[in-house]
Formats: structure tokens, sequence, C-alpha cells
């Protein structure tokens, strides 16, 4: 599986390929699973470019995107979206349009209780483990572990990316007999990417992790980044 993340925080700063609004977030799911994506990430915005857990940003990103592909479509739960983990949990909450899956970064204040509630409503958790947090130990001993949809094994190393991969990997262990998804970020991205390749994991690509191609071109689009991680993979789209 290749996830394309179609912008993640970033904003108008990281340049013109990065879509923030649901019409370009839904131009860029649609070009990105036509090169072969399978599964989408996004962090909905504001009209200020802002990410946003408001039930109406929400809704009017997942109805814009729904509207041009029929894969699944996940969103973020970050806490930077919303800091205090009531009013996240409470925002949660109140989402009029439910997405097929909600990342849930396991080292964030509140993390099991957003998890729990994402669960309650029927939508699937992507249990968010950062390389270099407490996240890995905590998920370990967690009831909700068996009941995600899926691990990510997030890299935030650039540096040495393939070696913290694999070390989270090993803190990771048997994930509660979960499925892993394993992506690295910026630098690491590639690096990781390829990894993941070689062992036979899922993996993402997209405008979050990286704005570079692996020869350090600017990235044109989210689609271009699918179609050379399915490269880099040795996969055809087809076969993606």
């Amino acid at each position: 599986m290749v996830q394309v993340c179609l912008n993640g925080p970033r904003g108008a700063a990281d340049g013109t390929a990065v879509p923030l609004t649901p019409e370009s977030l839904a131009q860029a799911a649609a070009e990105a699973v036509a090169a072969g994506a399978t599964d989408i990430h996004v962090h909905p915005k504001t009209p200020c470019g802002q990410d946003s857990l408001s039930p109406r940003v929400v809704a009017a990103t997942l109805e814009a995107i729904r509207a041009r592909v029929s894969v699944p479509v996940g969103v973020t739960t970050g806490a930077w979206a919303e800091p205090d983990p009531t009013t996240r949990l409470a925002r949660v909450r109140s989402w009029t349009v439910l997405p097929d899956h909600a990342s849930v970064n396991w080292h964030e204040p509140g993390a099991e209780e957003t998890a729990a509630a994402l669960i309650d409503l029927g939508i699937g958790v992507e249990a968010g483990i950062w390389s270099g947090t407490d996240a890995a130990a905590r998920f370990a001993v967690s009831p909700l572990g068996p009941k995600v949809l899926r691990v990510l094994a997030e890299v935030t190393d650039t540096e040495t990316a393939e070696a913290s991969a694999r070390a989270l990997l090993t803190e990771l262990g048997a994930a509660h007999g979960r499925p892993v998804l394993l992506h690295g970020e910026d630098g690491g991205a590639w690096p990781v990417l390829r990894l993941a390749g070689r062992l036979g994991l899922a993996t993402r690509i997209g405008l979050e992790d990286t704005l570079v191609l692996p020869e350090g071109q600017p990235a044109l689009s989210n689609a271009q980044l699918v179609a050379e991680a399915l490269v880099q993979f040795g996969w055809s789209q087809r076969s993606s």
C-alpha cells in the first residue's frame, strides 16, 4: 500500500504545489490516485491555511475529495490543530462527516481518549508512533492497541533515518499484530520509503513528508511523488 499524504501542516510558504483548499486537495487526490496511491491522508485547512478539526472544515474537505476518488480518506488529529485535549476530543465527537480513518499521535496528551472516541464512531485509528518519543512504550501497553486500523511508524530523524527506522520497528515489536506503515520525512523520506519496500511494509509519500524527488529536484505535485515512489519500489501502477 502506498498512501499519499497530500499537505500536512505545510502552508503557502512551502510553494504552490501544496494543496490547501478543499478543491485543490480534491484535485491533488484524484491525480495521486491515478498515479497509483491507494489511500489518502489529509490535513483539512481553514481559509487562512491553518490545520483544523472543525466539523465544517473537515466535512468540506472530505466531501470534496470523495466526490473525486473512491479510496479511503483519513485526516489528522494532531495536537497542533487543537492543543487542548478536551477541546480536541469534543471536536472529533462533533464531526458531521466522518473520515475512513484518522491518525492519533500516541505521544501526545489525550491520545488514548481521542483514539477511543474515534473507535466508538467507527473511524479507523492510525496509531502514530514517532521515533524519539515514548510512543512505542505507551502503545505496547495500551488496551486499544489490538483495535487500531494500523500503526504509523513515523521516523522523524532526517540524518540517520534508516537506522532510526530499524530501531523504531524493533521498539514496536509485534505491534499488537496490527499492520505497520513505515515512513520518514524531509531528508529521511526517500531512504525510509526504500527500506519499507525492502521489508515489504506499507508506506506513504506526498508533500507532507517531502517537497523533493529522490535526486533533490523540487516535486511538482503529489502525483509525481507517488509515481516516483512506485518506481523506487519497483512496482508498476497496475501492481499497486
